[in-house]
């Protein structure tokens, strides 16, 4: 018989049930509430950790995507797709996984899907977010976008922000009836609306999330009135957007990372030098968010790397002691780090 793996040679790994079981002992609400801590608690330490937009592979119908960060003592990556066509065939437009290694040794500490976690970390970040940059006291989002990632949003801002009504609104009458169904009792009020116009009405904070691979205005100008927060998430590659330029121009606008914000956000429907604000700068008491009642904020959120490195932290501490993963036999572990070919001959039957 070849001879059993070394206590070394085990990675945890969380697979799409064991996350799901996850979210469900500790409550979605918890989960959503606590990655947002974690992920804002990473932004206060932005400084610490290697930055780099992520390598993306663009194709005629979607992308594949690379997102690394290392923060010195943990080094974590992100597999992320992005295909909108993927819909009509009854896939997944996104789908990823993630890795956490060691940085002293390179060893993996943890593999993990990431197609449920990315779609709880984007919401978690969305809310954080508003937390600093929605007007006080907000309590109805209009969600323009009722996809895959639209009850995570209105979730999330319910517990986070406080929000108790949204108002939902997707080209496709059938997505807002899921939204609605889904979110039925969440304990917010939820609104299906026939347009984007009448979804904006009363709406103190307006999140967009929607898939086209294409340079869309969702948001006109004359649709949007002062004093809202705006949560732009749904232009995250090269032209895809959803905002009026026009809109941009009268919005105070805070970003993740500026380097990949100006190529694949909104603002790259901008001059390359349009001032925007890094979202760090703001929780860590650098600079202020929302400075007046009437200004517009915009968060051009399009993802990045230090938020899946929380979110895969948050995992790992989140496991620890529970049945929620299982152990992978992922590294080889010779005797000898030397006779690695000795440990394959004696695998030999």
């Amino acid at each position: 018989m070849s001879p059993l793996p070394s206590e070394l040679a085990y990675v945890p790994f969380v697979s799409v049930e064991n996350m799901m079981r996850l979210v469900h002992h500790l409550g979605i609400e918890t989960v959503l509430t606590d990655l947002a801590s974690r992920i804002e608690a990473d932004f206060r330490r932005w400084e610490l950790f290697d930055k780099t937009p992520r390598v993306a592979s663009h194709s005629d119908v979607g992308v594949i995507e690379l997102m690394p960060t290392s923060d010195g003592e943990m080094y974590g990556f992100k597999y992320v797709n992005g295909h909108p066509k993927n819909m009509k065939d009854g896939l997944q437009t996104v789908t990823a996984f993630g890795l956490l290694a060691d940085v002293d040794t390179g060893y993996p500490k943890l593999l993990s899907e990431m197609t449920l976690l990315t779609a709880l970390r984007t919401a978690a970040t969305s809310a954080m977010a508003a937390k600093h940059l929605a007007p006080k006291g907000a309590k109805t989002m209009a969600m323009i976008g009722n996809g895959a990632q639209s009850e995570f949003q209105c979730i999330a801002f319910k517990a986070i922000c406080d929000i108790d009504t949204v108002r939902l609104y997707d080209i496709d009458p059938a997505a807002t009836d899921r939204c609605a169904a889904n979110l039925a009792q969440r304990g917010l009020t939820v609104v299906a609306c026939r347009s984007a116009e009448e979804a904006l009405e009363g709406a103190d904070i307006i999140t967009t999330c929607t898939a086209d691979k294409q340079y869309a205005t969702i948001l006109t100008d004359n649709m949007v009135g002062s004093g809202v927060h705006i949560n732009a998430i749904g232009g995250d590659c090269p032209g895809k957007t959803e905002l009026h330029r026009d809109i941009l121009l009268r919005s105070e606008i805070f970003v993740e990372y500026p380097p990949q914000t100006r190529v694949e956000g909104e603002i790259q429907q901008l001059d390359p030098d349009h001032a925007v604000t890094e979202l760090w700068q703001v929780i860590s008491g650098q600079v202020p968010g929302r400075t007046a009642a009437r200004q517009i904020t915009l968060f051009d959120s399009v993802g990045f790397a230090i938020e899946d490195f929380s979110a895969l932290s948050y995992v790992l501490a989140a496991i620890e002691g529970t049945e929620f993963f299982a152990n992978l036999d992922m590294i080889a572990d010779p005797d000898d780090p030397r006779d690695l070919f000795g440990m394959l001959q004696r695998a030999k039957t």
